[in-house]
């Protein structure tokens, strides 16, 4: 056990994340068990090659430009060197007009080709949930997700380890950007008091360390603002889950104006917007250590704000824009609050969710994020209530310029990695964001909002000539569905033949210019799960209340 007398986060990956506030408490000294990613193995992916060759695909550039095709894009080693026009819609086209052969060619008639997507809100598992860091790594690649900002991803010198090994290609992982919450880290002293002074050192040794940026749960608002102050100077991007225990000092308009690059999740933004007072009015028993009275107060704002469209409710907009903020909602983190049964019968728990993961996701009062002790009706209309409502600020923010990038913190609340990046996306379009659009938060936006801190333009991110070659390549159009990128495809009925058929899932993942077929990365997790489940073999456990067999 050790005490501290912290005002902010006491982390794990994997396990609940505690806002002590400015008092004593008690804490189990816990150190997570993560087994890295095994060395890539041949046959593990192909290339990269001195000269990859996508033929006559219809590219998708990420900018939310018009959609273009037929053509040839040219990949040497990690690099997009040509992208080319080289016909027109349904006219054959001319051999003369393409770019010379290529060591290896895609052939990509009928297809989309879009950047790499990028992750700007995940954590790695533990030995309680999901030990192996392989398990995600895959099902984030399969998914065409090769980008990953770790808030954390693991314990800080494990995810710079991982980095490395991911930016050499050693691994097959997406590349990890590392963010680490404020007053933690490998080699750093938790301290009992703290200071604007200390808020900085603490900045200054992420820097030294070689982080990406500093992610706060809250803070007071004089350690917030030199922490802000300090990131900036240092070229670290700074990021903020605006916990209810410091919304009262540190709510989203109040971090912005201290200097936050990006607010996660929807914490702080309708705190922002209270009407008739100026914090939460909780029930008189509320206990922000009881997760499923955290959790279900949230959605209790929804109609205790400015209205949309008001003028408070536009200046709060305006502000967080002037100050270039980054919303990143992470809706598919709470969607099972609005509709719980949908979201553990998901048709991909049964292949792809490790039994350990689904056992962490059942209703228990010591793991983060697994709070239906007794989940109501009222609890879920209250969050379909705040998802109309906080899907309306997303709109209203995307539609006057603001950036809104795409991020989903899975393996968490029936969450599983990769299969939850595609729901967030859906989300974002139920939100009002078009196809392009949604498409342009998942690379573009993503790609700029991990590189502005450093003072560089992305070199992902985007289809050009000079960037590097992280690609996603699909068979079906997923501007017109995008659930064609899930893992699972989906299903369509064969006119011909009279029978269902599923068509979709992505078919190349590009990272580096190395291709992967998503296919085999998802065949790799499910032999996995199926491991997992032959150990268990004969054990019974309990889901949603019903003791059935382990591996069934």
């Amino acid at each position: 056990m050790k005490t501290t007398r912290r005002g902010a986060i006491a982390c794990f990956v994997g396990t609940l994340c505690v806002v002590a506030g400015p008092v004593l408490v008690a804490q189990k000294a816990v150190k997570p068990e993560l087994v890295a990613a095994p060395d890539r193995k041949p046959g593990e992916g192909m290339g990269p090659y001195d000269r990859l060759v996508i033929r006559g695909v219809t590219v998708i550039d990420g900018t939310g430009g018009v959609p273009i095709g037929p053509v040839d894009v040219v990949v040497e080693h990690d690099r997009i060197t040509d992208v080319q026009i080289v016909g027109a819609d349904k006219v054959p086209i001319d051999p003369k007009h393409r770019p010379a052969k290529g060591t290896y060619e895609i052939d990509g008639t009928g297809m989309y080709l879009m950047p790499g997507f990028v992750d700007t809100h995940v954590h790695y598992g533990d030995a309680k949930k999901a030990p192996e860091a392989e398990y995600v790594n895959k099902l984030w690649l399969a998914h065409g997700v090769t980008t990953v900002r770790g808030v954390p991803a693991g314990p800080l010198d494990w995810s710079l380890h991982e980095r490395e090994r991911s930016n050499k290609d050693e691994t097959v992982a997406p590349h990890i950007f590392v963010y680490q919450p404020a007053f933690s880290g490998d080699g750093w002293k938790p301290q009992s008091v703290l200071t604007p002074e200390l808020a900085r050192q603490w900045v200054d040794y992420l820097a030294d360390k070689g982080a990406d940026g500093v992610k706060i749960f809250g803070e007071d608002p004089e350690i917030a603002a030199a922490l802000f102050d300090e990131a900036k100077k240092k070229h670290l991007g700074t990021i903020a889950h605006l916990g209810q225990n410091f919304e009262s000092r540190l709510n989203a308009r109040e971090a912005v104006d201290l200097g936050l690059g990006t607010v996660t999740h929807n914490y702080g933004l309708f705190e922002s917007l209270l009407d008739n007072s100026t914090v939460q009015d909780y029930p008189t028993g509320q206990n922000y250590g009881d997760e499923q009275m955290r959790f279900a107060q949230v959605a209790r704002n929804w109609n205790k704000i400015y209205p949309p469209g008001s003028k408070q409710w536009n200046d709060f907009l305006e502000d967080l824009k002037a100050h270039d903020t980054v919303m990143n909602p992470t809706m598919v983190i709470y969607s099972a609050n609005r509709d719980l049964m949908r979201a553990y019968t998901a048709e991909w728990h049964n292949k792809y969710t490790l039994p350990s993961l689904m056992d962490y996701y059942q209703p228990n009062r010591t793991n983060h994020g697994s709070y239906f002790y007794y989940w109501t009706t009222e609890d879920e209309v209250a969050f379909r209530n705040f998802y109309r409502v906080w899907e309306e600020m997303i709109k209203d923010y995307n539609q006057m310029g603001g950036h809104v990038t795409v991020g989903t913190d899975a393996g968490f609340i029936f969450q599983t990695y990769g299969f939850a990046y595609v729901e967030e996306l859906e989300l974002l379009r139920e939100a009002g964001l078009t196809p392009l659009e949604v498409i342009r938060s998942a690379t573009l936006y993503g790609a700029e909002e991990l590189s502005k801190p450093k003072g560089i333009d992305p070199d992902f991110g985007i289809i050009r000539a000079g960037k590097r070659a992280d690609l996603v390549l699909v068979d079906q159009n997923p501007l017109a569905n995008l659930k064609v990128l899930y893992g699972t495809g989906w299903m369509k009925l064969n006119d011909q033949t009279g029978k269902v058929e599923r068509v979709g899932g992505i078919k190349y993942v590009v990272k580096d210019g190395i291709v992967y077929e998503p296919s085999k990365l998802l065949a790799d997790v499910a032999a996995m799960v199926q491991k997992q489940k032959g150990e268990r073999k004969g054990q019974m456990v309990s889901r949603q209340g019903v003791e059935v067999p382990a591996v069934e």
